[in-house]
């Protein structure tokens, strides 16, 4: 199975299971009094939405190159995460607004049965964070992680309400808006959650240096090519799931124009043949002092 066939079988999967999971916290939280279930509900109703998105960045970005596009299209990836994102911050400030509104506002506490409901879904939310974001870093998806941060950021609301309806439970009447101060908590940490996101996915599309891992490998295999002495200048840019390099190898000065544009054929293939993930790679020969 391809690293886009993978990306794409695990987003099915959070698709399913956001689906379901939104069903069970908006029927739970509307028959169990419970408001910070409900915003767990908004949020997990949200990530269906991101994780359609995710699932079109994915297979755009692993459209092959075409002559508009000699790079691909693995730029839209991190431009799918941007729109994750504002889901995310949208999902969190009407999380947040509709939780100010409730603290001051009397109503029924929470029903005791709405803890077994939490209990289960914090435990199947971190089952998929976990399993999304080890797809994650085998596919290289920038994408795909933030999908994994959603299941996250869910688990963290849902343990959020769980402590709130606690409270609210444990100390009975007047402490009714504890609910609701824990689904305003969850809004901020979502929020934090989507600069944790944002970050990487800028870094991706201003051609960040983040790969000293890389290109340290990339050197490595560069030195058991036959005729390569030495590498200088490495650049590396990630677009999608590929890695495209720039790369200054060194080889004997006297050597003819042919065998040095032999050896970066070389070079070339042994570098792709050794590290999947890399995309275009251009060699620049350099002669030895």
């Amino acid at each position: 199975m391809t690293k886009a066939q993978t990306a794409i079988k695990t987003t099915y999967f959070s698709i399913l299971g956001n689906t379901s999971l939104a069903i069970i916290k908006a029927l739970a939280g509307y028959f169990g009094n419970s408001y910070a279930l409900i915003a767990d509900a908004i949020e997990s109703t949200t990530d269906i939405f991101t994780s359609f998105l995710v699932l079109f960045g994915i297979k755009y970005s692993n459209k092959p190159a075409d002559k508009n596009h000699p790079y691909g299209h693995g730029r839209a990836e991190p431009l799918i995460t941007f729109l994750v994102v504002g889901f995310l911050i949208t999902s969190a400030t009407i999380i947040a607004y509709k939780s100010i509104n409730n603290i001051g506002t009397k109503h029924d506490l929470p029903k005791p049965w709405t803890l077994f409901v939490l209990g289960a879904i914090i435990i199947w939310k971190e089952i998929s964070f976990r399993l999304v974001l080890k797809k994650s870093r085998e596919t290289n998806s920038s994408s795909l992680k933030a999908d994994a941060w959603h299941h996250r950021s869910d688990a963290i609301t849902s343990v959020a309400a769980f402590i709130g309806i606690s409270i609210a439970l444990i100390l009975g009447d007047g402490y009714e808006s504890a609910d609701d101060w824990a689904a305003l908590f969850a809004s901020g940490f979502i929020l934090y959650n989507c600069y944790l996101i944002f970050r990487p996915a800028l870094g991706e599309i201003m051609d960040e240096h983040l790969y000293d891992d890389l290109v340290e490998e990339i050197r490595k295999v560069s030195l058991k090519v036959e005729g390569i002495k030495g590498t200088e200048k490495c650049f590396i840019r990630k677009a999608g799931m590929k890695y495209h390099v720039d790369l200054h190898a060194i080889v004997d000065a006297n050597i003819t124009v042919k065998e040095g544009h032999e050896l970066s054929h070389k070079l070339k293939d042994s570098l792709r043949k050794e590290i999947f993930e890399l995309g275009h790679v251009l060699i620049h020969i350099e002669p030895s002092e």
